[in-house]
């Protein structure tokens, strides 16, 4: 019903603008008319000539201030049916394709609505009128049938007005597609979907060394172990499955940092803050941990920590300190990652892909990565991303 009575309102708003329309119009138009009444009462020379002349002016006139006449249209429709501003600019000929069909098919068909709004609001008045003077029951019943009935056409009449008029604006006076915007946001999407897939393979893999390498690897040195107690102690069978043992134990724990970096338990199940906690513990430098408790966005969470883990593991291995600093703050629907060391400085990006990856995982998830590593330190990343979850 609401939507019905806003038709209604857009009608009556649409007879009101082509009305002010025609006022305006009567300007140019007026030396036209007062020409063609010469020409059909008083056919002289005279007369004819004047007549030219008037039509050259009112010609004249419609030319000057067509253009100008389109264009300020279009602003006001614009605004009155709340339609985005036209970027890149639809052309002059599109808002005056519009403003001719407002002056010249909106009036016969909002009169033919007037007409009948008419008839429904004149009934109760009729239908007075018609039993005060006596008239038939057929005659009263009539004119209040023919009203009933008039309510639902005029409501009709108003919808589909409405609703073919905003498809003509928004087809003449909205934006145009712009094709580059077009392929940025398909290259931005598609960005975006490479680097959840990607995501999504980096897990899977993790499940696959986590449930699969890693719990073979546990069998392997289970066995070796087992198989060790049955040889006689220096023995080299015994020596040999002693190394082959302590290599397996090596290897099962590379793994385990290799399946932590790739998809941490504690950041899929207790969230940032704990994954930076479990980070900073197993690091071997001293690192001051403030980041804000709660869950984001799983997208945001993972860029952050690889941020985190990224900038943890060159500052260890490339800055000469032993002291970092992990901050996180939300703040509205943004989150922001900082990583400080400082150390003497002078990072460069450009001499490892590390963080050149991190900035595309970034900006894939709309966000972006700050670097700021003058000589002499500090060095701080910044990691800003969407969390709206």
């Amino acid at each position: 019903m609401t939507r019905t009575w806003r038709a209604l309102a857009a009608t009556v708003t649409t007879a009101l603008a082509a009305s002010l329309l025609w006022v305006v119009l009567s300007v140019p138009l007026t030396p036209l008319v007062v020409a063609v009444l010469l020409v059909r009462d008083r056919p002289t020379d005279t007369h004819l000539v004047i007549a030219a002349v008037l039509g050259l002016v009112s010609a004249g006139l419609l030319v000057f201030l067509g253009p100008r006449l389109a264009t300020a249209v279009a602003v006001v429709e614009r605004w009155r049916l709340r339609l985005p501003a036209a970027s890149p600019d639809p052309g002059a000929w599109r808002a005056l394709t519009y403003t001719l069909l407002l002056v010249v098919v909106a009036p016969p068909w909002l009169g033919v609505m007037a007409l009948a709004g008419a008839l429904v609001v004149s009934t109760p008045i009729a239908v007075y009128h018609r039993i005060a003077t006596a008239n038939a029951i057929g005659d009263v019943a009539g004119r209040l049938a023919l009203g009933l009935v008039l309510v639902p056409v005029v409501l009709g009449l108003a919808s589909v007005f409405a609703s073919g008029h905003a498809a003509v604006a928004r087809r003449l006076l909205g934006a145009l597609p712009d094709p580059a915007e077009a392929r940025l946001v398909e290259v931005t999407r598609s960005r975006a979907r490479m680097a959840d897939a990607f995501d999504a393979e980096r897990m899977r893999i993790e499940r696959d060394l986590h449930d699969v390498a890693q719990q073979r690897l546990v069998s392997l040195t289970m066995q070796l172990g087992l198989a060790k107690l049955d040889l006689p102690a220096g023995s080299p069978a015994a020596e040999a499955l002693t190394s082959a043992l302590e290599q397996g134990k090596a290897l099962m724990a590379e793994l385990r940092d290799l399946v932590r970096g790739i998809s941490p338990l504690t950041l899929r199940e207790l969230g940032l803050r704990a994954a930076v906690e479990e980070l900073a513990a197993g690091s071997p430098l001293r690192i001051t941990v403030d980041v804000v408790a709660g869950r984001f966005a799983p997208g945001a969470e993972t860029v952050a920590f690889a941020a985190v883990s990224e900038a943890l593991a060159n500052t260890a291995k490339h800055a000469a300190t032993g002291h970092a600093a992990v901050a996180a703050r939300r703040s509205g629907d943004l989150l922001t990652v900082e990583v400080r060391d400082d150390g003497p400085g002078g990072a460069d990006p450009s001499r490892g892909t590390g963080l050149t990856g991190l900035a595309d995982r970034a900006a894939a998830a709309g966000g972006r990565l700050l670097m700021s590593s003058p000589p002499g330190g500090p060095t701080i990343l910044r990691v800003e991303l969407p969390c709206a979850s």
